[in-house]
């Protein structure tokens, strides 16, 4: 290990000056420096372009590609025990570059791999040769917890168990790739590899363009409509499931969905019918044809496989016996990813493929061998320790996998006795030496070790291999701290040619069908959440208002037992509101509840609306800590109702008028009715405080619309004609009611053949009456009714599209 760190600078060479001091680790290849010390050639054009931008331009183009990723709200979910544990996304600027005749036999070498997992799967599940043969130890299958039993017999109705798969790759001492591991079971990270691509072309628009780098989109354009075919075939559609906003790389999920037109799904989104899988949808349940998966396959199905899961459906594993559903990847294919299966790859490829393996994987010994376990004990010094039926990478469980230099005398004893005893819960693999990359730190390149993700999907021509995925980059020499989670960075991958390649879309080429969603093609999950977005969103303009006139009149006074301030406190309290507290409590939690809705519809904003909605959450936490009662809080609140009105707007202006931002609307108006009235009951009470109606057309935002209204006063009824029956003012209770009443009837189910769904109903119900009020009908008990009749029109909107 001490001289991995020793360093070596490399042969100076003529061209660029960046990589002046750059010193390789002794005996470790380099992606950059080729064993002779010279910079290799698509290097030294990237290179000689860093020179020319110079080292005050270069920090600034970096800073572009962070810019990016902030604005875009690229996130990856780290498990630290943290609060708050969203952290954004890790990008080394620097791109990794691979030439394109490299690449080539990397993708052979892969293509072999997965069509010998996809053999070995194929077999694991159905007639199960090679175990009746001896070319796999029964203890593998049998004791593994990825084994998933009643999967067996099972045939996928696509004829593959595998099309979406991902690999570790690194560069071994001979300067050849091995593979350090396979990824079948819900391969993560293409969707940010995407996103890499993007804020580094942002950043370095100029430099990618001239190098012919090979185009993402072709890889994904070709799963795309392949995933879309087979569903068609099924008369359905292609759904993403994820476990939900919890896991590690949601982001992605709902980026990949949005990117490639698919259905993000959770499994309470889906049910299933006399053995078809359906969709809960706002316009009732649509079949669903293929479901891509993005979460371990023992949780899939709570009836069959895990009874403690709460994020699968039951009866998915029925609907795969039944052939109803194409699944990518199949059910069970995580068992593909057990490390002690890495040392029988080799025997198996010359068994089904007749031909040793392309791409070699690191050494692993099987310790449920005799002759294997003794050599492993023999050398453990030299050994990486592990668990057997792991499905992780040694680079990704420092604390689970042990080089065997590392233990102390009485841990060496106790290891060696544990292999003896229980040696087949063990493996023996050589020890990983990864090549090294330059990262751009504090003005200078240092190497650091990477591993390479690549990912193969099949499609109608047969299996693809993207031309670049993504590379992990440690922050320092550790190999151990390349895993996300433990503080490594991610690189884009440029394959480069020498000729101009193609310039490749997702965008509809000439001649292409057109196919529309149908309106109605919108989970009720997330129907729900946008519409409890849509009534978070409102509360928070409603109490910012209030708050913003209490402390407007706190300022003027500096007393808070005024009676208008005292009756306001009164209020807000059962709201869960002190408005002693200059940015209360209740509403930081009611704009966390906003963020909290909408990053469980990910897919459906675009990331505008995102960046305003979070900059709205870290302003109004960063002013809770330092903003003061009175004009200070004033001030505050309205910097805060801009912001909000930001993200309105985006929404408004930009979100497309399907059922998704109908449901939003639909919230909104609910809301601010409910808030309209209940405030409007409150100030125009018989007792009110001075002060009282002027302060409700200021919480209103109606002062300058009743001035112009109104030549002269009419007291409290101009106020509630204004506020609560004038059909012109978007701030009125029936101009609510009247956008509630168009919303429902447009939705699916609103009217059908004539007849109105119970909620428009109602909601026509209530706009009638309130067309043929008078303000002198509008009471206190009338008004507090009024509340209640927005409350039960959400019920009734829950039991038509929710329930």
């Amino acid at each position: 290990m001490e001289k991995r760190n020793q360093r070596r600078t490399p042969r100076p060479v003529a061209g660029p000056s960046l990589i002046t001091g750059y010193q390789l680790l002794e005996g470790v290849p380099d992606e950059m420096i080729d064993p002779a010390g010279n910079i290799r050639p698509g290097w030294s054009t990237l290179m000689t372009a860093f020179d020319r931008l110079g080292p005050a331009e270069l920090p600034q183009r970096f800073e572009r590609a962070e810019q990016y990723l902030r604005d875009a709200g690229v996130f990856y979910r780290k498990y630290d025990g943290a609060e708050t544990n969203e952290r954004a996304w890790p990008l080394a600027h620097v791109p990794l570059l691979i030439d394109e005749s490299e690449w080539m036999l990397i993708s052979h070498g892969l293509t072999q791999r997965v069509e010998l997992l996809e053999k070995i799967l194929a077999d694991i599940y159905g007639e199960g040769k090679l175990v009746s043969q001896g070319l796999l130890p029964p203890e593998l299958i049998a004791r593994n917890s990825e084994f998933l039993r009643p999967m067996v017999g099972i045939k996928p109705v696509s004829g593959h168990f595998l099309h979406f798969c991902a690999f570790e790759l690194g560069r071994g001492p001979n300067g050849g790739w091995w593979v350090l591991g396979d990824r079948t079971q819900a391969p993560s990270g293409a969707g940010f590899a995407l996103e890499n691509r993007v804020a580094t072309t942002r950043a370095l628009p100029d430099i990618y363009g001239q190098m012919n780098v090979h185009r993402l989109a072709g890889f994904f354009r070709a799963f795309r409509d392949t995933l879309n075919a087979q569903a068609r075939g099924r008369d359905g559609r292609v759904g993403i499931l994820t476990p939900g906003q919890h896991n590690e790389t949601y982001f992605e999920h709902a980026y990949i969905a949005r990117y490639l037109g698919f259905m993000l799904l959770e499994g309470e989104d889906l049910v299933v019918e006399d053995g078809q899988v359906m969709v809960r949808t706002v316009s009732g349940l649509m079949p669903l044809g293929v479901l891509w998966r993005r979460l371990d396959g023992a949780f899939a199905d709570p009836l069959e496989l895990r009874s403690d899961s709460r994020i699968g459906t039951p009866g998915l594993t029925e609907a795969l016996r039944q052939g109803s559903l194409s699944m990518v990847n199949a059910l069970g294919s995580g068992i593909l990813e057990t490390r002690a299966l890495a040392a029988f790859l080799p025997r198996l490829s010359r068994a089904l493929l007749g031909e040793p393996l392309e791409l070699p994987a690191i050494a692993t010994w099987w310790c449920g061998q005799e002759k294997e376990r003794e050599h492993v004990i023999a050398h453990l010094d030299r050994m990486m320790i592990g668990p057997a039926l792991s499905s992780t990478l040694a680079i990704d469980d420092p604390q689970g996998t042990r080089l065997g230099s590392t233990f102390d005398p009485a841990q060496r004893e106790a290891v060696i006795a544990a292999i003896r005893d229980k040696g087949g819960d063990f493996v023996g693999q050589e020890p990983v030496r990864l090549s090294t990359a330059p990262v751009y730190v504090a003005g200078r390149l240092e190497p650091r070790p990477i591993t390479l993700r690549v990912y193969a999907a099949r499609t109608e021509a047969g299996w693809t291999i993207m031309p670049g995925g993504f590379a992990r980059v440690g922050y320092g020499l550790d190999t151990a701290a390349i895993a996300m989670q433990r503080g490594g960075q991610a690189a884009d991958v440029w394959v480069v040619s020498s000729r101009p390649v193609e310039q490749v879309t997702l965008l509809p080429q000439d001649g292409e069908k057109l196919v529309r969603t149908p309106a109605g093609a919108l989970p009720s999950r997330a129907a729900d959440n946008l519409i409890w977005l849509g009534r978070y969103a409102e509360r928070v303009e409603a109490t910012i208002r209030i708050l913003r006139a209490y402390n407007a009149r706190y300022a003027e006074v500096s007393n808070t037992a005024l009676p208008i301030l005292a009756d306001t406190r009164t209020y807000l309290r059962p709201l869960g509101v002190d408005a002693k507290q200059a940015l209360p409590v209740g509403l930081l939690s009611a704009i966390d509840s906003a963020v909290r809705s909408a990053s469980q519809i990910r897919d459906r904003f675009s990331p505008d609306g995102w960046l305003a909605l979070n900059d709205l959450q870290k302003t109004a936490h960063a002013f809770a800590t330092r903003v003061k009662s009175g004009d200070d809080a004033t001030r505050a609140m309205t910097v805060l109702l801009r912001k909000l009105a930001g993200f309105s707007g985006l929404v408004h202006e930009n979100m497309y008028r399907f059922a998704g931002w109908r449901f939003l609307e639909i919230g909104r108006r609910l809301e601010r009715g409910v808030q309209l009235a209940r405030i409007t009951a409150w100030m125009t009470r018989p007792g009110a405080p001075d002060g009282a109606l002027d302060m409700l057309l200021e919480i209103g935002d109606s002062v300058m619309t009743h001035r112009r209204r109104y030549s002269v006063s009419a007291g409290r009824l101009s106020y509630l004609d204004l506020l609560v029956l004038d059909p012109l003012n978007p701030r009125s209770v029936i101009f609510q009611v009247a956008d509630l009443k168009a919303q429902l009837e447009t939705l699916p189910g609103g009217i059908e053949d004539g007849i109105l769904s119970p909620a428009t109903k109602a909601a026509l119900e209530l706009h009638t009456e309130l067309v043929i009020a008078t303000a002198e009908d509008m009471d206190g008990p009338r008004l507090k009714r009024l509340s209640g009749d927005f409350s039960r029109l959400a019920g009734l909107i829950a039991d038509a599209y929710f329930v």
